[in-house]
């Protein structure tokens, strides 16, 4: 009986799997703190990420491989195996989330209120500063087109009060938002629009996107356009598209507030 527990095979592939996904959880923790840290660097924290994820990948492979000898043998190996998978799949559970979400929606980094005028960045040197020296392009009619078609609901808000309280009420709602506003121009003067840009970050990864909010005075009112584009990626994922929509419903609230 000795000899045959002794001689009964043990897959090592459940424990690469095991090991393997430990090390992706810790490079990947890692990362994540990289990512959201504001003195590091975006692109190579995020290819530290990248790199986490496929750890995870591999170990998913290996935990397979492991199944299968398990399964034909009777290999040893089926725990180091499963706890391998497990904390792989915890590794992969928002990227696989962000990949079936990115298939189902275009390919966005801009999104705007208004896609035939959309609101201008700010050029002044305060700006460009807080924007590392970046001025988002406009996407073109094509882009635009595939935002109308995606995001329908994604439109102006118009209120019934004089120009500066809704500029109030939308530099508050910024405020709100905890947005970094970087410019803040009441209507009035030569343009006749007031402007708020701020810097907004993503709730997990805490990247950076560039917004641009208008404030256009009219005879009923006063109407508010937002945009707002993303540095990093050729992909938002919805992120610009949910940040205006929040944005103008906490402006809105705000409104019926005052009532």
């Amino acid at each position: 009986m000795r000899r045959q527990i002794l001689d009964e095979p043990v897959t090592r592939a459940g424990r690469y799997a095991r090991t393997l996904a430990i090390f992706s959880v810790l490079v990947t923790g890692i990362a994540v703190l990289l990512v959201r840290s504001p003195s590091a660097e975006a692109m190579p924290a995020m290819a530290v990420l990248g790199s986490g994820v496929a750890l995870s990948l591999v170990a998913i492979l290996f935990a397979l491989f492991a199944f299968v000898r398990v399964w034909r043998e009777g290999a040893g190996g089926l725990g180091a195996a499963v706890g391998g998978l497990l904390l792989a799949s915890l590794v992969l559970a928002y990227p696989a989330y962000a990949a079936l979400k990115g298939v189902r929606l275009p390919a966005l980094t801009d999104v705007s209120t208004d896609t035939e005028r959309p609101p201008a960045f700010s050029r002044s040197r305060l700006a460009f500063a807080a924007r590392e020296g970046r001025y988002p392009p406009d996407p073109g009619p094509k882009a635009r087109e595939l935002q109308r078609a995606a995001y329908p609901q994604i439109a102006p808000l118009t209120l019934d009060v004089e120009a500066d309280e809704a500029f109030e009420l939308a530099r508050k709602a910024a405020v709100n938002r905890k947005w970094q506003i970087v410019e803040a121009i009441r209507p009035g003067g030569r343009m006749g629009n007031g402007r708020i840009e701020a810097v907004a970050r993503s709730r997990l990864l805490n990247l950076p996107a560039d917004i641009t909010v208008r404030v256009h005075p009219r005879a009923d009112g006063a109407r508010i356009d937002v945009r707002s584009a993303s540095r990093i990626g050729t992909r938002d994922l919805g992120d610009n598209a949910d940040r205006i929509r929040s944005y103008l419903d906490e402006v809105a609230n705000l409104a019926i507030a005052l009532k």
